[in-house]
């Protein structure tokens, strides 16, 4: 694909801020739309062009990346009578990075094609640390050769990108990736407060075994925030909680049993209630401080 195609960004928030931010500086086109401007002051200052709706991304890009809130914003930024359907042009392409509803991508993908447009879900994982460093891994559903086609604006956002199969295998890939996160982090905040109440030294314990059966990501990357007491979001709490509904929502579509699942969802519903919602999805030790 060529840069000098215009890239249309929904949603601007802590994620997709930079997501857009290497976007421009790969030398496309941007334009953005985000319900408070203010979230897109830097990249008007890089270089992208404000738009005042989503009508109006939809009538000037050949590409539209979603990155919002919930199932229900995707609806309607997609379906509304401002939104993407009722203006874009043929032709175009729809990129939903939001975690969102499998069903819902597969309703995109078939509305983009009766419109003469094509879509992809393309959720990703990676959080804040790896949007900034354009290292996000981006799991895919659609066609092949609309894939192959975005592939290289993709590999500007993400290192690990993988076409996981049809229209929804992205959003149920994240599925899978939300339900593993949920009893590790659960494992995480336990092992350190067993750690805190044996007298060890935290970060010497993460240094002994973060190179033995459980290194993860987590404990990479959340598990010294922990330790400094550094709750600030890379994913919120609210946001996980989205995720983890709409992976109970889909497994008991499947009629799948997920107890680890629902443990991490009451938990994290819990901590919400004390006023945590906004803090990162490692807080969840707080909840284990709660019950001191």
């Amino acid at each position: 694909m060529s840069n000098t195609q215009t890239i249309g960004m929904i949603g601007t928030g802590v994620m997709g801020k930079s997501m857009a931010q290497h976007i421009l500086k790969n030398g496309y086109e941007v334009v953005v739309y985000t319900r408070t401007k203010a979230k897109a002051d830097e990249l008007i200052a890089s270089g992208a062009v404000w738009k005042a709706s989503v009508a109006d991304v939809a009538k000037v890009a050949d590409i539209i990346i979603t990155m919002i809130g919930t199932p229900k914003d995707v609806e309607e930024v997609y379906y509304g009578d401002n939104g993407i359907f009722a203006h874009a042009k043929p032709n175009t392409v729809l990129i939903d990075m939001t975690t969102s509803k499998p069903s819902l991508a597969i309703d995109i993908y078939q509305e983009a094609k009766t419109k003469g447009m094509q879509s992809l879900d393309a959720p990703v994982s990676g959080g804040d640390v790896g949007a900034k460093n354009a290292a996000l891994a981006i799991m895919v559903g659609g066609d092949q050769d609309v894939f192959d086609q975005m592939l290289p604006l993709l590999q500007v956002m993400g290192s690990n990108i993988v076409l996981q199969g049809e229209a929804g295998a992205g959003q149920h890939t994240k599925m899978v990736n939300q339900i593993s996160i949920a009893p590790a982090m659960i494992g995480l905040c336990e092992a350190l407060i067993y750690a805190e109440k044996a007298g060890l030294q935290p970060n010497k314990v993460l240094d002994s075994i973060s190179t033995g059966a459980a290194g993860s990501w987590s404990l990479d990357n959340y598990a010294p925030r922990m330790i400094e007491g550094d709750f600030a979001p890379g994913f919120a709490i609210k946001h996980y909680i989205k995720d983890m509904k709409i992976a109970l929502e889909s497994a008991q579509e499947m009629k799948m049993d997920t107890p680890g699942l629902s443990l991490a969802l009451e938990m994290y519903e819990k901590l919400a209630a004390m006023g945590e919602d906004e803090s990162g999805i490692h807080g969840l030790l707080k909840f284990y401080e709660s019950l001191k």
